[in-house]
């Protein structure tokens, strides 16, 4: 009878978790010295496949196969495929409804609407209503959040400010928004009821939406616009000259929306969307069109050309005006690809990571030690925090750390809905704060701003996972399961965890 080997799996070491971590670190921070702004355009990919690398070889020098590794690395690929589908979506969709008149129409009325002193706040709130209607920061950043950028750019406001009020809206809006798909997640990992957890959350996620709006509030009354009434009036001007603005031209817009409050997923939804702005591009725009064409291509086919380029490439425009051909040359699914790049190693870095045990060994030291309700909330709100910077995905950010440590919370005795709540206030959220992050690398590439630039602008984003940090510690709204009402108990070890639905609790 044959033998068989079995390669035991060694148990990895704390340092052999830190090593592609420091790295990684060391990497990046050299990539952003050397390369600035351009550094999330190949010097970071290089820097999360090459310490992917270095965790590689660590799980090969603790019993794992490269086929094991391989296998985990194509899994985590695979839970990013459904965000560079929208990614792709996203940008055919900005290439037409540029080429349609959708963006300049938004743009020219937001000119007209919006006052200089007020804009940063007026954006944050449109974008947080937008979000709560829809559930999606994404699908807001896209399109309303386009729009806002294209007026401040008209008003001289800054870009960097206005991207933050823009996140900082739209992740307010996602965040309480019963339609959000990370609503949905944080409390079925957690084992909460949804509208208890947004309703918990909501002590925490107030206020500091209420302090992110008066501090937009004060930045608005303190700045000045660069440009004056008649340089705005200019930039009305010019795009009237250019496209034919109407109210009619909002309806791609509103058949977006439209999908996405009946809950269509976000994929068909873009897609939908941008094939319409197309169709609203020939039936609205035929003179924007024809100025795209040469004489030899004054065609049917020729109009099919601009439009069908405008999907893959964006479009190009030739104005007077070299900020308005700026704000309105972009969009198409090859815009997207340096995105996609960058999302795609940074989910194998997170893969290998996984896969391997080292995420795990960075979680066990997190939790030693953590003995208050304050220390355990504040920790699962920094690993939520660490897991976006080393997985770069928020949905690996909520659901591995309540994985982890959804039991901890009830052998301390203390209600799921503090989890699920901390899922959020340290995964969600912060995910588009990170350059390398699927939510970072999305916002970068539809705003055009990079995150190290607006980062310090994500008022909403930074001060609501502070909050909840202050709240574990003064014990401020810290939900405990009535010990005494546990009925139903299993035995880990030496230790009774409870494993019944804890007693309600009034919020």
């Amino acid at each position: 009878m044959e033998n068989t080997v079995i390669k035991q799996k060694k148990e990895p070491s704390l340092l052999d978790a830190l090593i592609p971590l420091v790295v990684l670190v060391a990497l990046l921070s050299t990539s952003v010295y050397l390369f600035s702004d351009d550094s999330s355009f190949g010097p970071n990919q290089i820097a999360l496949l090459f310490s992917m690398g270095v965790a590689a070889v660590i799980g090969l020098k603790n019993g794992y196969t490269w086929a094991e590794i391989e296998k985990g690395i194509v899994k985590g690929i695979s839970l990013s495929l459904g965000a560079i589908l929208i990614l792709l979506a996203v940008g055919a969709l900005i290439g037409t409804w540029m080429l349609s008149g959708t963006v300049p129409t938004l743009i020219y009325f937001g000119l007209e609407l919006l006052n200089p002193s007020f804009f940063y706040a007026a954006t944050c709130l449109i974008c947080a209503i937008v979000a709560m209607s829809i559930g999606s920061s994404w699908t807001t950043a896209a399109t309303v959040g386009v729009a806002l950028m294209g007026v401040a750019s008209g008003m001289g406001m800054s870009d960097a400010v206005t991207a933050g009020a823009v996140i900082s809206g739209a992740y307010f809006g996602d965040k309480i928004s019963p339609l959000s798909e990370t609503t949905n997640l944080a409390p079925a990992v957690a084992g909460t009821e949804l509208f208890e957890h947004i309703r918990y959350m909501l002590w925490t996620t107030v206020p500091s939406f209420v302090i992110a709006l008066i501090l937009f509030t004060i930045i608005g009354f303190s700045g000045e616009a660069q440009n004056t009434a008649s340089n705005i009036e200019q930039m009305q001007t010019l795009l009237a000259q250019e496209f034919n603005i109407s109210w009619v031209m909002l309806v791609p817009l509103a058949v977006l929306l439209t999908l996405a409050i009946k809950k269509m997923p976000a994929f068909p939804a873009v897609a939908i969307g941008a094939l319409l702005g197309g169709v609203w591009a020939v039936i609205f725009q035929p003179d924007v069109i024809q100025s795209m064409l040469d004489d030899s291509q004054q065609s049917v086919l020729g109009v099919a050309a601009v439009v069908w380029t405008s999907l893959f490439d964006g479009v190009s425009f030739t104005t007077s005006d070299e900020n308005l051909n700026a704000l309105l040359s972009r969009g198409g699914m090859s815009s997207m690809l340096n995105t996609i790049w960058l999302i795609i190693c940074a989910m194998s870095f997170g893969a290998v990571l996984e896969r391997t045990g080292l995420l795990k060994a960075v979680v066990a030291l997190f939790l030693r030690g953590a003995k208050s309700a304050g220390s355990m909330i504040s920790r699962t709100i920094l690993t939520c925090l660490g897991t976006n910077i080393i997985t770069a995905d928020q949905y690996i950010s909520i659901v591995m750390p309540g994985r982890m440590y959804k039991e901890e919370y009830a052998k301390r005795g203390l209600h799921q809905l503090n989890l699920s709540r901390s899922l959020e206030d340290g995964g969600t959220i912060t995910s588009p704060l990170i350059p390398w992050n699927t939510c970072g690398a999305y916002m970068q590439g539809v705003l055009l701003v990079h995150p190290f630039d607006y980062i310090m602008y994500t008022f909403f984003n930074l001060i609501n996972p502070v909050l909840a940090i202050i709240y574990a510690y003064l014990g401020v709204k810290i939900l405990r399961i009535p010990m005494p009402d546990v009925a139903v108990a299993v035995e880990v070890g030496n230790e009774k965890i409870p494993m019944n639905e804890p007693t309600q609790t009034k919020i």
